[in-house]
């Protein structure tokens, strides 16, 4: 069992609460998004055993982030939204150079990886047209409502899987964002299953068609990934701070968030 997944795991919870952030982009800056994806399309396979050492304390982390998370994220999000923005920034534009070494980009890119670099980009880039106002959480509830949020968790889980395309974000351009945080704030079982259920076929079915590409085309998925996450900073800037001690504590939690990037790459990439 790797329990140092568990670690991981809450990085990528705490990651998926926010709007804007990706837990398939803090994957990568962990150094095991290869490894996520071989692990859920082999789960159903023989050699099931070893995947499910890897995914169970993932899965237990990722959820203990949700749970005991949501409250704190949403907190910061509420206080403090521009500083928090920019920690998040810091440690997405850190893990570039990591993404740029393991694809070995200066050796395999050519013209048609750089412009799969840029369709990336604009892929996840065009997000930041979307952000609408969310409505107040639904508190009655029908089968069609169900069904609502069955498909959000569908949706917004396949993004999660993908690096730079924010699941919770989508979650808020859908407009359940708040029901659902809701729901796991206030340990509503029949919401949680339902969105966890859509959130679970979601990841397997999008992990399969992410497992081809990675195989096939590895290099090419690579340089979408690269453009996916160039692309999630312009999801996340949130606009410079309109005071000086606002800009200082940016820059500081911006400087913080690339310093923490940096280490756990050199300590998951070693």
């Amino acid at each position: 069992m790797e329990w140092r997944n568990i670690y991981r795991g809450m990085l990528m919870g705490a990651s998926d609460v926010v709007p804007g952030v990706s837990g398939g982009t803090i994957a990568v800056v962990l150094g095991i998004y290869d490894r996520l994806i071989e692990a859920i399309n082999g789960f159903f396979g023989k050699e099931y055993k070893k995947h499910l050492m890897f995914l169970i304390p993932l899965g237990i982390g990722i959820l203990t982030a949700v749970f005991l998370l949501a409250g704190l994220i949403e907190w910061l999000f509420e206080h403090y939204p521009q500083q928090t923005q920019f920690a998040f920034l810091g440690l997405i534009i850190g893990v570039l150079p990591f993404l740029f070494q393991k694809s070995e980009a200066k050796k395999t890119f050519k013209a048609k990886h750089f412009l799969l670099v840029m369709i990336g980009i604009a892929i996840v880039g065009s997000m930041a047209f979307f952000q609408t106002g969310e409505p107040a959480p639904v508190t009655n509830f029908s089968p069609t409502t169900y069904f609502w949020l069955f498909g959000s968790g569908f949706i917004a889980s396949a993004a999660m899987i993908l690096p730079g395309i924010s699941g919770s974000f989508l979650l808020y351009v859908i407009g359940s964002y708040t029901t659902i945080i809701s729901a796991i704030k206030n340990l509503d079982i029949i919401v949680i299953l339902t969105v966890g259920t859509g959130i679970l076929l979601g990841i397997v079915l999008m992990s399969k068609v992410i497992h081809y590409f990675l195989g096939a085309f590895p290099i090419a998925t690579y340089a979408v990934v690269i453009g996916m996450v160039i692309g999630s900073v312009f999801v996340i800037f949130p606009g410079w701070p309109t005071n000086v001690m606002g800009t200082i504590v940016s820059i500081i939690t911006f400087s913080g968030g690339l310093l923490f990037a940096y280490l756990l790459g050199k300590i998951e990439y070693r």
